[in-house]
């Protein structure tokens, strides 16, 4: 399990459907080690804090398995790690192997997984579809949001050790649907 690459992105004003909208979604990879803070990573901001960020969301994860899937769903489309607006992008981690409360270590920090990315609507912002918070949540591939239990330095290459599954009840796919079912 890897981390194969850190993005960081500040809001930006973009026009979508007939208005301004101010999103973070927008990242760019990092070059070397970059500090992980209980809140997020140096660089780092979010556009609306009532549903991205806070201790419980400082970092989104998405698996880079996750882009072959995407190329085919969107080709032509130019997809670097960080399209979906992930911080960090993994090797050999997904959302049926990891579970809401495993502890990792990544660098000198270690992190908590707490919960899956729900899909919204900059997703279509960033994609410039409207059907894209749609295509995201039916494709399962979700990603899934850490809180920093202990701040400290990341970068590309580091690896990721699995050093606490305190709650192996239910994986971050699981959740994730559970989240929908109970919506219903």
């Amino acid at each position: 399990m890897k981390l194969l690459s850190v993005q960081v992105g500040r809001p930006r004003k973009v026009q979508w459907r007939r208005r301004t909208v101010t999103t973070g979604i927008y990242k760019d990879p990092v070059e070397g080690r970059i500090r992980l803070r209980p809140l997020q990573l140096d660089g780092d901001e979010q556009a609306d804090r009532r549903v991205h960020g806070g201790w419980d969301k400082a970092v989104y994860v998405y698996p880079s398995e996750h882009y072959a899937f995407w190329r085919v769903e969107l080709p032509g489309l130019r997809l670097p790690y960080g399209s979906f607006g992930e911080n960090f992008t993994t090797e050999g981690l997904d959302e049926s192997t990891v579970y809401i409360g495993d502890r990792f270590s990544i660098g000198s920090a270690v992190v908590e997984v707490t919960q899956p990315r729900m899909p919204c609507y900059k997703l279509g912002v960033r994609f410039g579809r409207l059907d894209m918070p749609q295509r995201f949540h039916a494709s399962g591939r979700c990603g899934f949001y850490l809180a920093v239990v202990a701040e400290g330095d990341v970068g590309a290459g580091d690896a990721w050790e699995l050093i606490d599954r305190r709650n192996n009840t239910m994986s971050v796919r699981d959740r994730y649907r559970r989240s929908f079912d109970e919506a219903e």
